[in-house]
């Protein structure tokens, strides 16, 4: 099965995700089967820390240091940290405050999403050498099916080791990987070949865990339970009540049990993962179902006015990255949440798609008019959804056509009545036009953008005191920073 290789899977012990470190060749090794080792097909490449890592990367000054990417607002939370900042128990998705709390000489970095995508784009580049079938989860980690590629790139093990090789050579940056025969569970030994943290630095972890399937329950049962997909907090609490605290528990309760405690499709689900039966193949191409963006201010918002400006600035970056993707959508949503954190969602679907920034933030507007924003909003969000490719037409159907069951142009009061069959033609041509002179706008606006960058060109509504302010993908994702969103 060709020259040996670093070789680790699990010991059937109760700690979780601990791995064995001996180092065999398996075409050699009498415990390990060679069907075995072909069944497992499936890579789960992440990075490590990734994020933080890119920024040491561009700031060597930053290493060995515990840097947080994030918001550094009140409001902010931890997008990616190093390991040195992990040693003081900071994770992703902790407000950033108790980050702060917790390691008040971190240094905070408000992240750049723009070079995150490209980087992970060359991760991709990589991940492509070695198989075509690869399925992007995150920016930061993708699923490999190589069951096609072995003859040429070796069996799934080997195929993890160079990826890793590759990745650190060529940009960089260290990953882990976990090799599986199904999805769940090449999830879970990426996990599990992860370094450690302490505050002088990562311990290095294994690289590569392999899990033969004579060995996935061994290496599952003594996971938590909120290991496995599907299970949040809320059904965490209802296992909790039913007194199931890890997998191997899980596996020992009644699916009927399950199905009445969580629902019939979760309990379902829960019952199969607990065994390790995930069916679910590598998707190489995953349509995108929506198109969104949102924004945490630093101080709630209570006026319809203040929100506009954030709402066309979202609703134009939205309506650019359909454009770009060569889609359109039918069916607008805003997503808002006072400071209490109760969250609404406005939403109205078009009888006819658009593509249109204009469209898009017009009818976002228009939703958000007609929500009481008195009590202070913390988040607002634009999305679109309804995506289909876009057609070939000689131009893409306006605002004022889609929504022509809200805006109509006025009809003739009686069909004999001359004149205003006139008047009513008239308007249809001036309608006509102006939506031929808006499609030609955005066309142009678009091109402008194409050569010179998002932030050349935008809505007047956009231009404050700081000049023309465009929402580029990812800003504040993480929560605003000190002293929050720029003025418009």
């Amino acid at each position: 099965m060709g020259a040996g290789w670093e070789w680790r899977t699990p010991r059937a012990s109760g700690a979780c995700g601990s791995v064995d470190s001996a180092t065999s060749d398996p075409a050699s090794a009498g415990d390990l089967e060679a069907d075995e080792v072909e069944a497992c097909t499936i890579l789960h490449v992440d990075m490590d820390s990734f994020f933080a890592s890119v920024e040491v990367l561009d700031d060597p000054s930053l290493a060995g240091k515990p840097v947080i990417v994030g918001g550094d607002g009140a409001r902010g939370v931890v997008a990616s940290c190093t390991y040195e900042a992990r040693a003081f128990g900071i994770h992703s998705a902790m407000p950033s405050v108790e980050a702060r709390r917790r390691c008040p000489h971190a240094v905070f970095v408000s992240g750049r999403y723009s070079r995150y995508a490209e980087t992970s784009e060359k991760l991709h580049e990589v991940l492509r050498r070695f198989s075509p079938v690869i399925e992007p989860v995150a920016l930061d980690e993708a699923f490999v099916d190589v069951a096609g590629a072995r003859r040429v790139a070796g069996p799934a093990p080997v195929v993890a080791k160079n990826i890793r090789r590759v990745v650190q050579d060529e940009l960089r940056l260290m990953c882990s990987v976990g090799v599986a025969r199904s999805k769940l569970v090449a999830k879970l030994a990426s996990r599990a070949a992860k370094p450690s943290a302490s505050r002088r630095g990562p311990r290095p972890g294994p690289g590569v865990v392999v899990v033969l399937p004579s060995e996935e329950l061994a290496f599952l049962h003594p996971l938590p339970v909120r290991a496995l997909w599907g299970v949040g907090p809320a059904t965490a609490r209802r296992l909790s009540d039913l007194g199931v605290t890890t997998v191997r528990e899980l596996a020992a309760v009644p699916e009927e049990s399950l199905c009445r405690s969580v629902g019939a499709a979760n309990g379902r689900l829960l019952a199969a993962l607990a065994r390790g039966d995930d069916r679910r193949v590598v998707e190489a191409s995953r349509e995108a179902k929506s198109v969104g963006h949102e924004e945490t201010f630093a101080a709630d918002l209570h006026r319809h006015d203040e929100l506009h400006a954030h709402l066309v600035r979202m609703a134009d970056a939205v309506g650019n990255r359909v454009r770009e993707a060569r889609v359109t959508a039918r069916t607008v949503t805003i997503k808002v949440r006072y400071g209490d954190f109760t969250t609404i969602t406005r939403s109205h679907t078009l009888p006819s798609a658009v593509d249109s920034p204009r469209a898009i933030a017009t009818l976002a507007t228009a939703l958000l008019d007609a929500v009481d924003v008195s009590a202070g909003i913390r988040l607002l969000g634009v999305s679109v959804s309804g995506l289909a490719e876009r057609t070939a037409q000689g131009w893409q159907m306006s605002f004022d056509d889609a929504m022509s069951d809200a805006i109509q142009v006025p009809r003739a009061a009686a069909d004999g009545d001359r004149r205003e069959r006139e008047i009513e033609a008239a308007g249809a041509v001036r309608h006509d036009e102006r939506r031929i002179a808006w499609d030609e706008v955005e066309a142009a606006v678009s091109a402008i953008r194409s050569r010179y960058g998002h932030a050349s060109i935008g809505p007047a509504a956009l231009v404050g005191r700081h000049g023309l302010s465009v929402k580029q993908r990812g800003d504040t994702q993480w929560g605003p920073s000190e002293p929050g969103p720029s003025d418009s």
